[in-house]
């Protein structure tokens, strides 16, 4: 009588085993590769940013990437980054980069062509990064805020290149304030 139980019981043990190794798995993926999605709106409130003095005036057109090392939202417009750097920089379009202060990181090697600028006046007050701002050839600034909306950034869903479109046939943009939902990470520290 004995045996007849021991059987199930090896087949309850075997699948409770499997099931907490499959759940070990499962947690441990997540908590690495999985990062939470924060639905919270963000105001991107560029009234306060201008250019460099070395930068200020009349112009190219001037595209300024805010970058965290640190923030896991920068891996999804990375690549688009890279994209508008090879689409727009021979069209006149001058890209620069200011990364978070007290932070450590190298850009990957298709962004390599970005200005590092040492500071932006007004940038103490940003919101959240991955951010961008950019200015029109007459040193106004035309848009501040986010690449895109939501938990990712490409060309089908990004606000900057119609901006910098507009700005290259000479037409005027006025954007500098943007309330947008997406992977954002805190600027100040």
């Amino acid at each position: 009588m004995p045996t007849r139980l021991a059987k199930p019981v090896l087949i309850a043990l075997a699948l409770l085993l499997c099931t907490t190794l499959v759940w070990q798995a499962y947690t441990a993926f997540q908590a690495r590769y999985l990062r939470p999605f924060d639905n919270q709106a963000t105001l991107f409130d560029g009234s306060q940013l201008q250019l460099p003095p070395e930068l200020a005036g009349p112009g190219p057109i001037r595209v300024v990437h805010f970058w965290d090392p640190a923030c896991p939202c920068n891996v999804g417009n990375q690549q688009h980054l890279g994209d508008l750097v090879s689409q727009f920089a021979g069209q006149g379009v001058a890209f620069h980069v200011l990364q978070k202060p007290d932070s450590d990181g190298q850009l990957p090697a298709n962004l390599t062509g970005l200005k590092p600028l040492a500071s932006v006046p007004g940038s103490e007050h940003l919101p959240a990064s991955p951010a961008v701002a950019i200015w029109d050839r007459q040193g106004n600034l035309a848009y501040f805020g986010p690449y895109s909306e939501g938990a990712v950034c490409n060309a089908s869903n990004s606000f900057i290149e119609p901006i910098l479109k507009a700005l290259l046939d000479d037409r005027q943009v006025s954007a500098s304030n943007t309330l947008a939902v997406g992977c954002y990470c805190p600027w100040a520290g």
